[in-house]
């Protein structure tokens, strides 16, 4: 009998016209393939099994979470070049013969035969969508994995969000330097000062909230729907001596109440609002505002014919998440009566920063495996990989979108440049 990685090469080959994108290597250890390119292991005939029951991203992605198909070497490069190599050579549906061929193919290979058992970790939601229920339900799914998981992954603010690298190319410039940069990019953008009200909407684990209270004196009320994450911040905002300046609040958006605020901030949780909400969301930051309040959205967008999200993402990281190109997003804010003052994009910030996630991860890999377990160690393995590229390579954006609630008369009390936003020290 020929080796499996020949087989698997003629069984691929009525798929996928040319050489094969990468370097495989089977489980009875033949391999196949280009030798410069990047070597995929294939543990288990399970490997393919699962793509036949779970045919593209999400059974590739199943298979490399659960063992059956690693990578050797960096996951984000092989993604990359396997990804370009697809793209180059549009995949084929053979006709009869063919299939019939493959078929055969994938019988002796050991391929047919019954589903592969799922691995845990996907997200199980019921309800309507976006309804109160099902939204924390998904927010609980991905922000609850664990309080410690994060703070492995996270720098010491637990700045889960694209930070603002104001100095790359200097060896002593950390994460923490960067993700401190954009805190206080967004507050100076905010013009947060002493009594400020700031209205944080999806507060995280309080990273601008206790930056606002510490470092501008601002009084913020803080809104999440996690319960981790709305008892972490109670006991950062406790540790850090700002517990007089800072109102955690457990609810949904919609639950806000109140107004008057002099700014509003939602980072990198309004992905999570979906597309129908989203002019009520822009709503009701508009009238939390008081006429002249700003409003700080940053916000993940997809490219203008690029998905966002998919199945990979929808089924184990963020249920239920919504991306729109940025003008998208502008237009809805737009609608809802805000006057957008500046947009600006972060991409490649994005990319850097998940790169020193990814390092992290690699570096704490045994400590993540005993905080969260293999499996979903391999799902963020692979997510943060996946998402890395997609900012790289242009089909996934973030910006930072700045707003402003005119006044009556057309009054914006905003300067006349942007100028103080990026120069000038940070309040002790």
């Amino acid at each position: 009998m020929s080796p499996a990685a020949d087989r698997l090469a003629q069984l691929l080959g009525h798929f996928l016209p040319g050489p094969l994108p990468v370097r495989v290597r089977a489980w009875d250890g033949s391999q196949t393939g280009p030798a410069d390119a990047p070597l995929v292991v294939l543990r288990s005939p399970d490997a393919l099994r699962r793509l036949v029951w779970q045919p593209g991203e999400l059974g590739l992605a199943e298979a490399y979470v659960t063992g059956d198909l690693d990578v050797e070497g960096d996951l984000a490069d092989a993604l990359s070049h396997a990804g370009r190599s697809v793209r180059d050579r549009r995949p084929a549906r053979p006709g009869p013969a063919g299939m019939a061929a493959a078929t055969a193919l994938a019988v002796r290979l050991g391929v047919v035969g019954p589903p592969p058992k799922r691995p845990d970790g996907r997200a199980r939601l019921t309800g309507s969508l976006h309804s109160v229920s099902r939204d924390r339900a998904g927010i609980s799914h991905h922000y609850d994995l664990s309080n410690d998981f994060y703070a492995l992954l996270l720098d010491e603010s637990m700045a889960y969000s694209c930070a603002y690298w104001t100095r790359p190319e200097d060896p002593a410039y950390t994460l923490a330097d960067a993700q401190r940069d954009k805190l206080d990019l967004i507050c100076r953008k905010l013009n947060l000062g002493p009594g400020d009200r700031l209205l944080d909407v999806g507060c995280g684990w309080g990273s601008l909230t206790l930056h606002a209270a510490r470092a501008y004196k601002a009084r913020v009320t803080a809104v999440t729907l996690s319960r981790a994450q709305h008892d972490h911040v109670t006991e950062r905002a406790a540790h850090e001596g700002v517990t007089d300046l800072v109102d955690v609040q457990l609810r949904h958006w919609r639950d806000i109440d109140g107004g008057g605020y002099d700014a509003a901030a939602a980072v990198e949780m309004g992905e999570h609002v979906g597309d129908a909400e989203y002019p009520a969301f822009a709503a009701k930051l508009h009238d939390a505002l008081r006429p002249e309040g700003r409003l700080l959205i940053q916000q993940m967008s997809r490219g203008s014919h690029a998905p966002g999200g998919g199945a990979f993402i929808e089924t184990y990281i963020a249920p239920d998440m919504h991306m729109r190109p940025v003008g998208r997003t502008v237009d809805l804010l737009e609608g809802a009566g805000l006057e957008t003052r500046s947009v600006e994009a972060l991409r490649e910030h994005y990319t850097t920063t998940i790169d020193a996630w990814r390092a992290t991860l690699e570096q704490r890999w045994s400590d993540a495996e005993d905080l969260v377990g293999t499996t979903t160690a391999r799902v963020w393995r692979l997510y943060l990989a996946g998402a890395s590229l997609a900012f790289a390579e242009g089909r996934m954006g973030v910006d930072q979108i700045l707003a402003v609630r005119p006044a009556r008369d057309g009054a914006s009390g905003m300067p006349a440049t942007p100028a103080g936003w990026y120069a000038g020290a940070v309040p002790a």
